[in-house]
């Protein structure tokens, strides 16, 4: 099973490599998500992958044994495969509004036409919407006398 998981894996690595070398964001995105999800599956196989049954039991110490004894299910690859979902989760999510927001200032997803910091429009950060209100009054440290 560990063979078929392995190029199951490889299969992954490739097309999220691929899709991280196109010139959309959205693309880079996509190729980003598929390459952790096959650094999560690799995770799971280099843990061993065992089903619970056929001699396999659960990871839990019986009433008054100092120790497991026989073969068990690892759960330290299922901890470190969830602790990677949420992270790139985290980096997905964070990803997506870099990408909304080069799409915002340039007017496009193609990294090729992302040549500069500036646009010819002069889509600016002092040109985005701004909040009403000032920091200055919002902060109680920094209030100002009035005159």
């Amino acid at each position: 099973m560990e063979s078929w998981l392995a190029i199951v894996v490889g299969f992954m690595y490739a097309a999220g490599f691929f899709m991280l070398l196109r010139r959309s964001l959205m693309k880079v995105i996509i190729g980003l998500s598929i390459f952790t999800h096959g650094a999560n599956l690799l995770l799971f196989t280099a843990g061993n992958v065992t089903r619970v049954g056929d001699g396999v039991q659960l990871p839990i110490v019986p009433h008054g044994a100092a120790a497991l004894t026989g073969a068990y299910a690892d759960p330290l690859p299922q901890a470190l495969v969830l602790t990677a979902i949420v992270i790139s989760f985290g980096i997905q999510a964070f990803a997506l509004v870099l990408v909304r927001r080069a799409y915002q200032a340039v007017g496009s997803d193609d990294l090729d036409r992302m040549t500069s910091t500036d646009t010819e429009e002069g889509a600016l950060l002092h040109e985005l919407p701004r909040r009403r209100g000032s920091v200055r009054g919002f902060l109680p440290w920094r209030r100002t006398r009035a005159a």
